[in-house]
């Protein structure tokens, strides 16, 4: 039976106490690949005590060559498709997954702003990627506000989203 549904305004802190705790009970570790947010969703999850129980490894690839160095992106995915894109997400999320022990990985690109955006990619786009117990999961949003608010908010929702796929491997 999966806990009840947190609220999209749940504190980071709360978000993390209860992704500890589903992945806890799985016996499962977890991996972050970061762009957009430069490592701030591996802060959040490490900022609980005792998180070494479940946090495997962050892995900060901001530059298009960490990606494919760390992460094994294939650079003609980021030629044709941008950083910011589906795809990358995708591929960063199972890069994390297969260069770590972890089981499950949360991915994000975006454009944190306030310039680099586009009239297909405007500032506050973040895609995400999600690798759950072998099942790669992926999402866009755009976030308002400035850099910070963005970022914060992709924080957020990568939490949120991940606490969702997790329960939901349930039977």
């Amino acid at each position: 039976m999966s806990a009840s549904p947190l609220p999209p305004d749940t504190p980071t802190a709360h978000l993390v106490a209860r992704l500890a705790e589903d992945l806890l009970v799985r016996g499962w570790m977890m991996a972050t690949a970061e762009s957009c947010t430069g490592g701030l969703i591996a802060a959040a999850c490490t900022d609980l005590a005792g998180s070494s129980q479940w946090f495997e490894r962050g892995f900060v690839t901001y530059s298009n060559e960490a990606k494919t160095q760390m992460l094994s992106v294939d650079p003609a995915l980021i030629e044709t498709h941008g950083a910011v894109s589906e795809i990358v997400a995708r591929a960063m999320a199972h890069g994390a997954v297969r260069h770590s022990q972890a089981r499950v990985a949360v991915a994000v690109t975006g454009v944190a702003g306030p310039s680099g955006g586009s009239a297909a990619k405007p500032v506050g786009t973040v895609w995400f990627g999600f690798m759950v117990d072998g099942r790669l999961v992926s999402e866009t949003r755009r976030f308002e506000g400035d850099r910070a608010q963005v970022r914060a908010a992709t924080v957020g929702h990568a939490l949120h989203r991940l606490i969702d796929l997790i329960e939901a491997t349930e039977s």
